[in-house]
């Protein structure tokens, strides 16, 4: 059966869901996005998605064409319609057609695009037995050139990134700020643990606030774990016991090695293991 998309209040099969080409968010980027998880057939943390997008979408001046309980109420059909009950979603919001230029107020009809569809980013021996990443080359982009806490469409400094993580032979890259401190990585925030601490990147260090991290930092505190959002760097990353990663995509996986060192022993820690357990009860509650 062909997947159906939703594409402002109709859909279409995959082959013919299609936007105007003189529309915004091909253009330039110019638009907003959510990669949300279901499971049993109910959106992980719906709410709170909704509230990023809707901050996202204020923070560009770009208005959404229907209310937040109209948006997860076709989240919710679209996924019905195809079939779904554990799936990936891609929700997006582009500015809509307009001139050739920049003026976001030539534009019209905001595009309110949902995707639904299943979803491997990485393989599963990378959880059973943890990834390796390396630093990349290419710095987050400043939060005053661009705030990262705007989920965007212009992803290309995280492409740029993400290729020197595939020519290092690795799935993911570590983007550091511009003052050296870790950020996050292309498509996901870290963690590190030391001392049984866990320690992640304030968000002022650059970083996109991840409802899967919000998640994680709650479960650890409520397994009695100290969490700390502090600044760290390389050297913190060289000499921890543990790292992992967390994403909507990437749910929780574990980082064994850093730039070919490995981390601790080089094997997944008892720590990130904990976590991933009660993880996986936390999505089907």
């Amino acid at each position: 059966m062909s997947i159906k998309v939703y594409i402002n209040g109709e859909y279409f099969a995959k082959e013919d869901a299609k936007i105007s080409v003189f529309d915004h968010g091909l253009l330039y980027g110019d638009g907003i996005f959510e990669g949300m998880r279901a499971y049993s057939g109910k959106v992980f943390r719906h709410q709170a998605h909704m509230d990023r997008l809707w901050n996202s979408a204020r923070a560009i001046a770009l208005e959404i064409p229907m209310t937040k309980e109209e948006m997860m109420k076709a989240v919710d059909d679209t996924l019905a319609l195809n079939g779904l009950t554990d799936a990936y979603i891609r929700l997006v919001v582009t500015r809509g057609a307009g001139n050739l230029g920049l003026n976001p107020y030539n534009c019209s009809n905001p595009q309110v695009i949902i995707i639904t569809d299943k979803i491997t980013l990485y393989p599963q021996a990378l959880y059973d037995n943890g990834m390796e990443i390396v630093t990349a080359s290419t710095i987050r982009m400043p939060a005053a050139a661009l705030s990262p806490r705007i989920k965007s469409l212009n992803y290309l400094n995280n492409i740029m990134a993400k290729l020197e993580a595939k020519t290092a032979g690795c799935e993911e890259a570590l983007l550091l700020n511009f003052k050296g401190e870790i950020a996050e990585c292309t498509g996901d925030n870290i963690f590190i643990i030391k001392d049984e601490v866990i320690y992640t990147p304030p968000t002022d260090a650059g970083i996109l606030e991840g409802i899967t991290r919000a998640a994680v930092i709650d479960l650890a505190k409520e397994l009695g774990y100290e969490v700390r959002e502090v600044a760290r760097t390389r050297h913190d990353l060289y000499i921890a016991d543990e790292c992992f990663l967390t994403g909507s995509a990437a749910e929780l996986i574990p980082v064994v090695k850093i730039d070919m060192r490995p981390i601790g022993d080089g094997k997944v820690g008892p720590v990130t293991k904990d976590l991933i357990t009660h993880f996986r009860d936390l999505i089907v509650r």
